[in-house]
């Protein structure tokens, strides 16, 4: 069994998320143990050694061979695509992420233009509600970083990143897209279809030869309520660069500027944002209108 099957095994395994998956893996590193010796293990020492819960190894126990149906299914289609998988287990996990969030994903699913992750990236981000104003300076922020030769670094499924997503489809340039749920139920069974309907006044389907999408949840997942949180410090963690324009005391965003801050990132703060105050003198510049 290779490396990637046996993550997807992993991954297909209820009660397994991307921590799990790299915990195992780095653990069968140390000891210089097989995927298949891992398998044959007992309930118990899967537990012991592992930290598995119960459920998971009573699924490993009874339910391996469907698993592992289910899992070789996943691999053909991400393999048709030419997905990739990285977990924090392997060396080429993305050095930016981890420098930024102490509490990584443990697996992410790539799709597209992976080398976007080596160039400079910027994301505008803004507390849900913008008001009109503050949706207009995302966009004029969102386009000058584009003029820059940046990459911008979106989510969709908000009127917020919908609102700088499509800037740079109006000038060809590429963008990273993370995604708050599977690949697969975001962008479609061929990976093909754009993930909002005003991206395809410029481009009608995902180009993935431009762009890079990104999904930290198992392909075929659906969202769920602490998906856009995941999502939010993703975005945040690939972005050499954060613009705020609207950030709400103790919210989301409030967090993610700190955390940027204390991670070395360049932050910018619009002064329509009631803490900027507060946010400079932790070292933010002022986006004066």
């Amino acid at each position: 069994m290779t490396r990637r099957t046996f993550v997807l095994v992993l991954a297909m395994t209820p009660g397994i998320g991307g921590k799990t998956i790299s915990r195992i893996l780095a653990r069968n590193d140390l000891l210089n143990r097989t995927p298949e010796e891992f398998l044959a293990l007992s309930p118990e020492a899967k537990k012991e050694d592992y930290r598995l819960s119960a459920k998971s190894c009573a699924a490993l126990n009874r339910s391996l061979a469907q698993i592992e149906e289910t899992a070789r299914n996943v691999e053909d289609r991400l393999d048709r695509h030419g997905v990739s998988l990285v977990t924090l287990a392997d060396a080429h996990y993305p050095q930016q992420i981890e420098q930024f969030d102490p509490d990584p994903p443990g697996a992410l699913y790539l799709f597209g233009n992976a080398k976007l992750l080596n160039v400079s990236t910027f994301s505008v981000m803004s507390s849900r509600n913008t008001t009109p104003g503050g949706l207009d300076l995302m966009e004029r922020l969102a386009e000058q970083g584009v003029f820059n030769s940046e990459v911008l670094v979106a989510g969709d499924k908000t009127p917020e990143y919908e609102r700088t997503a499509v800037v740079p489809l109006r000038w060809g340039s590429p963008r990273i897209l993370c995604l708050d749920r599977g690949l697969f139920h975001a962008l479609g069974e061929d990976l093909s279809q754009e993930t909002f309907r005003a991206a395809r006044l410029w481009r009608y389907q995902f180009d993935d030869k431009t762009d890079l999408a990104i999904s930290p949840f198992k392909p075929d997942a659906h969202f769920v309520g602490v998906n856009n949180q995941v999502r939010d410090r993703l975005i945040a963690s690939i972005s050499r660069r954060i613009d705020f324009v609207e950030v709400m005391p103790g919210g989301n965003m409030d967090r993610l500027a700190r955390m940027a801050l204390k991670a070395g990132r360049q932050v910018r703060v619009s002064d329509r944002a009631p803490l900027h105050k507060a946010l400079e003198t932790l070292g933010a510049q002022i986006i004066t209108e």
